[in-house]
């Protein structure tokens, strides 16, 4: 496999990632909803970069993949979206492509009406998504390959992995 964001790059651009979102959300109560479980390892060190004494973590458990394609079909298994009324929210997503998930995800969010949200995704590519979802906080623009590591995974394999490779065909 090779390496096509290494740990040093990754810790980086969270820092910096990092100081937008304080600087973003200063002194504004706002509730990171990491999207698991593909985000988990990003969400714990973005939140941890984040200055600010207003920060609440939340867990929304989305799927739309089975092995290296998207099903098309987006399962929530996990959240209860009520308690986000009237709240700022910040959604913690690791790579936005087809832009399924988070459509998805939006639609429902709007019917309890919070108050903002707004994305932070570790990766975009944007030759897929071609703007079909607006990421407020981006990490990196990657190229259309089927990726593992840092919370990524093949068939929930290799999440493991400290930095972002693409999984050989």
């Amino acid at each position: 496999m090779k390496t096509l964001i290494s740990e040093e790059q990754i810790r980086q651009r969270v820092k910096e990632l990092g100081a937008e979102i304080s600087e973003a959300y200063r002194g504004i109560p706002f509730t990171c909803v990491v999207i698991l479980k593909g985000s988990i390892i990003f969400g714990a060190d973005l939140v941890r970069s984040i200055d600010s004494d207003q920060l609440e973590f939340d867990f929304v458990r989305l799927s739309s993949y089975c092995g290296k394609k998207s099903t098309g079909n987006v399962q929530m298994l996990m959240g209860e979206l009520a308690k986000y009324e009237g709240k700022h929210l910040l959604l913690v997503e690791d790579v936005v492509d087809t832009g399924t998930t988070l459509t998805f995800f939006m639609e429902k969010l709007r019917e309890v009406h919070p108050a903002s949200v707004k994305i932070c995704s570790l990766l975009e590519k944007k030759m897929i998504n071609q703007g079909k979802v607006k990421i407020d906080f981006l990490g990196f623009d990657i190229p259309n390959e089927f990726i593992v590591g840092y919370g990524l995974d093949y068939n929930e394999k290799m999440r493991n992995i400290p930095c972002i490779k693409i999984l050989d065909k």
